[in-house]
């Protein structure tokens, strides 16, 4: 058995076979459509929230977070030994994300806006509020702020949706909107 190389190496040379053609064109354009569907759905489908990012030390924030349960505290949680806070509309509402809780349960009015400020003060976390699909991945040292406006009320769960140790799985929390 010989190896013999072909009669011509350079492949860029010959014709390309119209199939070919036909699917290259077929995925440049499905390309192009999902690139444009990014941006247009980040403005129009009411999806997820366009968020800002701030380096921030974890005992300054536990120390904001404090603040604003002490001043607005309306009752605790009796399961969970966790204050209910209840901060104006329009205010900074502050949620901290730690071994394996949020904290404060909040409480919210329908129909009003808030700037809820999150971070976790030890590991990497997942904020994911359920039944509506917002999804924030939270990491320490770094503020993640959100401007929201409840316009459902009701329970809305808080859930880590990121692996952070042998506790993640109780790692739940609450939002109350009234």
């Amino acid at each position: 058995m010989s190896l013999t190389p072909p009669n011509q190496i350079i492949w860029w040379k010959e014709p390309i076979h119209r199939i070919e053609i036909t699917w290259i064109i077929l995925a440049l354009s499905w390309c192009l459509v999902l690139f444009l569907w990014m941006p247009y759905w980040h403005v129009f489908g009411n999806q997820n929230l366009s968020n800002e990012s701030y380096r921030i030390k974890p005992e300054a924030f536990e120390a904001k977070a404090k603040a604003m349960a002490d001043k607005y505290t309306v009752r605790k949680e009796t399961k969970m030994d966790i204050p209910v806070v209840k901060p104006p509309p329009g205010s900074d509402v502050y949620l901290v994300s730690r071994m394996w809780q949020w904290w404060p349960i909040l409480e919210l009015e329908k129909d009003k806006s808030y700037r809820l400020h999150v971070t976790s003060l030890d590991w990497q976390h997942g904020l994911s509020i359920q039944p509506v699909n917002i999804n924030v991945q939270i990491l320490p040292g770094y503020e993640t702020v959100m401007n929201i406006s409840p316009n459902q009320a009701g329970e809305y769960g808080v859930v880590c949706n990121e692996f952070c140790g042998v506790g993640h799985h109780t790692m739940l929390g609450k939002i109350y909107v009234k």
